[in-house]
């Protein structure tokens, strides 16, 4: 006889944070929620991601702080001691503690692949070879994240590169590293190898400029600092072919300008896609062959009934884990009041944020601090725009903060309401000024009313004050 399904209420397909929230939310709301995960509860953001290379980055990051201020001096880093650290802040790759937490949620842990086998039903490929089918009363959440780009340059799959994960969780700091790619992972990584002690790091950027999605003062910045500290930078340069000869030996970098790179590792940072393909989605008439697209509730548009909701990479909106984790309260929260019969459409229950501009935090030495639409997005969708910059290292506050501090900062002005649609931070430690902006920006504070938030002096968040008066009031 064919195996009765186990029912719950909501079925969650990925337990990173961003399928967490939605467990946390959907509970919060009385609902029964299983959540599958195939790897490691907490995600690529907790072991992968987000959190380790924040770790990796943290000393070279506070090196480069002490060595603007007279007085100390930044020894050499101890780069066996930082992986230390960057084990211990991802548990030691063991997802024991986040398990525990969905269970203490009430929710059940399912271990394992999962596939949607049709309308509201998940199959479970289980580490031990067996298969556990689940029903959903209600909803089944796709949270399933995304996975690395791999260009097709002949040879570059067969050669092992690194990706995130290898760079992320590497055991030790390789001497020489070239480095595909201009955008977040990089340029956080790049200096992060480098800054632990990589003799040679090597960019190939194939456009003209690095981190092309935000203000482009923003990665000249930043391609200043990455040479400064050593960091070889080919912009217009692209890998034609990939050679490893043996497994774990050197890797060879052939050019379109018909030179050759040779190096320890290479790693890929070419952008992500949503992890969609292999999730059976064709079950239910989608093709997954790439986002799964949604309205403001995280609905899909194109599944009859409603009951498929899709949060983070998975809807491809803002491929950002504190973006994919709003996503999901609003998710979590819509879906408990749907099933309850109670009011879904309040304010907290429609996604705003992802049209307006999604804040970002690039955590390179300088820092890259944006939220809302660059300059020239907002003239591409027509708003009346004046934009004002200031020069972070004149106010009092950076000042103080050492020697050859080196910042800017941009406002983006919709005239027409006298609002903010985009602000740009990039300097050191400007990270703790961004959410100041993304209030403005999301609540549309008006420059009137800004003008009376008097900043504290001396604090770098003078620089509010001084672009309001760049601006003219």
């Amino acid at each position: 006889m064919p195996e009765t399904p186990e029912q719950f209420d909501v079925i969650v397909l990925g337990a990173g944070p961003v399928g967490e929230n939605v467990v946390d939310r959907a509970q919060r709301g009385g609902l029964s929620v299983a959540v599958v995960e195939r790897e490691l509860a907490g995600g690529e953001c907790s072991y992968w991601a987000c959190v380790p290379s924040k770790a990796l980055l943290r000393s070279v990051d506070l090196a480069g702080e002490v060595s603007r201020v007279p007085g100390l001096t930044a020894g050499p880093i101890d780069a066996d001691a930082v992986l230390g650290w960057r084990d211990y802040m991802v548990s030691g790759y063991d997802d024991s503690g986040q398990v525990g937490w969905i269970d203490s949620t009430g929710a059940t842990f399912v271990r394992g692949t999962g596939r949607l086998a049709g309308p509201r039903t998940v199959e479970v490929s289980t580490p031990g070879g067996g298969t556990r089918t689940l029903r959903a009363e209600h909803a089944v959440v796709v949270a399933t994240g995304s996975v690395p780009v791999i260009p097709p340059v002949p040879g570059l799959a067969e050669a092992e590169p690194w990706t995130n994960r290898e760079v992320t969780g590497m055991k030790r700091v390789p001497d020489r590293l070239v480095v595909i790619g201009g955008g977040v992972v990089a340029c956080e990584m790049a200096q992060a190898v480098r800054g632990l002690g990589a003799s040679e790091v090597t960019m190939l950027v194939r456009g003209g400029g690095l981190l092309g999605r935000v203000e482009p003062f923003a990665g000249e910045m930043v391609a200043e600092s990455l040479r400064e500290r050593g960091v070889t930078i080919l912009m217009g340069r692209n890998a034609e072919r990939v050679e490893r000869p043996e497994p774990g030996g050197e890797v060879t970098v052939h050019l379109d300008d018909g030179t050759t790179l040779v190096a320890d590792e290479i790693l890929v940072a070419a952008g992500r896609r949503a992890t969609t393909a292999d999730i059976g989605l064709e079950t239910i008439g989608l093709d997954g062959s790439g986002p799964i697209r949604v309205d403001d509730s995280m609905r899909a548009t194109a599944v009859p009934e409603g009951w498929l909701y899709a949060v983070g990479d998975a809807n491809g909106r803002a491929l950002l884990t504190h973006m994919g984790k709003y996503q999901a309260r609003l998710c979590g929260d819509v879906i408990a009041a749907r099933a309850r019969g109670k009011q879904d459409d309040l304010p907290s229950m429609r996604d705003r944020a992802d049209a307006l501009g999604a804040p970002q935090v690039i955590f390179t030495d300088p820092q890259v601090c944006a939220v809302g639409r660059t300059e020239a997005q907002a003239r591409a969708d027509g708003i009346n725009v004046r934009a004002v910059e200031y020069e972070i290292g004149n106010v009092s506050g950076a000042y103080l903060l050492g020697d050859g501090y080196k910042g800017r900062a941009k406002a983006v002005v919709d005239q027409d309401r006298r609002v903010l649609v985009g602000v740009t931070f990039v300097g050191p430690g400007t990270a703790e000024l961004l959410h100041a902006a993304t209030i403005a920006v999301t609540a549309g504070v008006t420059l009137d009313d800004l003008w009376h938030a008097v900043p504290s002096f001396p604090t770098v968040s003078e620089v509010w004050l001084r672009l309001l008066e760049a601006y003219g009031l």
